[in-house]
């Protein structure tokens, strides 16, 4: 599902030949200040995580739980993130931790393009992550460990328009993906596809088939989501649109299909617009959840996490009060069954930069060069070097060497110590702090032929 505004807090951006340094507050088993989904007495809140994880999937393996989202052109890409009881999670490691490819195209910004919509997998004692770039095709990567490290990318189906893929291993030995397409590249949307793979390579062996076409009353259907149960196939997927959908369920004893349908998740009274996109995963005690977005407009699409149950071979998602087998999503319930209980976590915000790699959640606006950071691990900071603009220029938008993290709540404040050092023989250099986006606030230091100079700039 594509994305077109970017929802990250940038710490700093060099520009031009700026050289400058920074630190931060961190914590090893890092506790959110701003946003708490664990309520401490057996319940949680949604949403769980309150970030720009944008049509996530999980996984289970073991006892724990692995996440990934849409990355789109931002590097490190595919982050994970892992929980042992699907409401505190932690960002454990990138598949993508240096470039996207094609090398080329992704040294600029590519907003909105990349990473859409991955899925992750564990089969055969191995994680495996697929995704769909909408203008190269379908790409597949994997690993021993969810930490990695993960093998370079794989591309699987050079296609276009081919997106939101996920595998389904099935018990015959043949394996398969099934996929959405973007109507901007494909010419046609609202339809999902399946083909055949190689079980061991994973590499398509038939060309793609339509085996759902959302037309008539599930417009914009993606995002879809394989699985097996029992003699039954299950694809999970959103139509309807991003702020405004809902969830469908759709099952069938073939895997082509015919597919009958059934929406099983819907804002319904509730406040949580368009709940849908997201995985169904199981507890070693036997418990089902789902885990969606919800999109909240500028500032991104942050993740909630519902009660899941079974009924005559369908899903029903969430709190279901006239039992129609449609759920509404819950804001508070008790937290899942996982055996035990751990420790409050959340994803990482702060930082002290006292390691020699940066925190996993940083990411660049682009490939990033390896003459953008240095990283002074036993002085505790991290040192910047500015880039000169590309020609083409016209704003933040269009700069790759941004380090950014994503926006941890609806309401915090950020707070960093800088040492800006500008090269006295260039006029012009800034850096600064930014709430990137489509939109934009940036406050920084100038370097003029007055001296530095304080300045605040808006662009709409």
């Amino acid at each position: 599902m594509t994305q077109l505004r970017l929802r990250f807090l940038l710490v700093f951006t060099s520009i031009l030949f700026t050289t400058y340094s920074f630190c931060q507050q961190s914590a090893q088993q890092y506790v959110s200040k701003v946003w708490q989904p664990d309520k401490g007495d057996g319940s949680y809140q949604n949403p769980i995580i309150y970030a720009d994880y944008s049509d996530p999937d999980v996984c289970a393996a073991g006892d724990n739980f692995y996440m990934v989202s849409s990355s789109f052109n931002c590097i490190p890409g595919l982050q994970i993130l892992q929980s042992k009881d699907l409401v505190n999670w932690t960002i454990i490691s990138a598949a993508i931790p240096n470039a996207l490819i094609p090398t080329a195209v992704f040294q600029k910004p590519q907003h909105g393009n990349g990473v859409w919509a991955p899925s992750i997998r564990f089969h055969n004692n191995e994680f495996y992550i697929f995704f769909g770039d909408p203008d190269f095709g379908i790409y597949m990567t994997k690993a021993p460990k969810a930490e990695g490290p993960w093998s370079p990318l794989k591309l699987i189906k050079a296609a276009k328009g081919n997106i939101d893929a996920c595998p389904l291993w099935d018990t015959d030995g043949k394996a398969y993906v099934v996929h959405g397409w973007a109507g901007s590249r494909a010419g046609l949307k609202s339809i999902l596809s399946i083909f055949e793979i190689d079980p061991i390579t994973c590499e398509a062996i038939s060309p793609s088939r339509i085996i759902f076409d959302g037309h008539e009353n599930n417009e914009t259907i993606e995002g879809s989501k394989f699985y097996k149960k029992g003699d039954w196939y299950y694809i999970f997927a959103p139509a309807g649109g991003v702020p405004t959908g809902w969830q469908l369920a759709m099952r069938s004893k073939n895997v082509y299909g015919p597919y009958e349908y059934k929406i099983v998740l819907a804002q319904g009274k509730t406040a949580i617009n368009g709940p849908h996109q997201g995985a169904w995963v199981s507890t070693t005690t036997g418990e089902d959840w789902f885990l969606h977005f919800q999109d909240v407009g500028p500032y991104g699409r942050i993740v909630h996490l519902q009660p899941m149950v079974w009924k005559k071979d369908w899903p029903v998602i969430g709190d279901d009060p006239d039992g129609d087998g449609c759920g509404q999503p819950v804001l508070r319930h008790k937290k899942p069954d996982v055996g035990g209980e751990f420790p409050i976590c959340n994803p990482q915000e702060s930082d002290e930069f006292n390691a020699l790699t940066l925190a996993p959640q940083w990411q660049w606006h682009a490939n990033p060069k390896e003459t953008w950071i240095y990283l002074a691990a036993d002085k505790g900071f991290a040192r910047l070097y500015a880039a000169a603009l590309d020609s083409s220029w016209k704003n933040l938008w269009d700069v790759p060497n941004l380090l950014l993290q994503k926006t941890p709540a609806n309401k915090f404040s950020a707070t960093v110590k800088l040492q800006f050092t500008p090269n006295p023989k260039f006029i012009g250099e800034r850096m600064g702090l930014v709430m990137m986006g489509r939109d934009y606030g940036f406050i920084g230091l100038e370097n003029t032929a007055k001296g530095l100079v304080l300045t605040q700039n808006l662009c709409k």
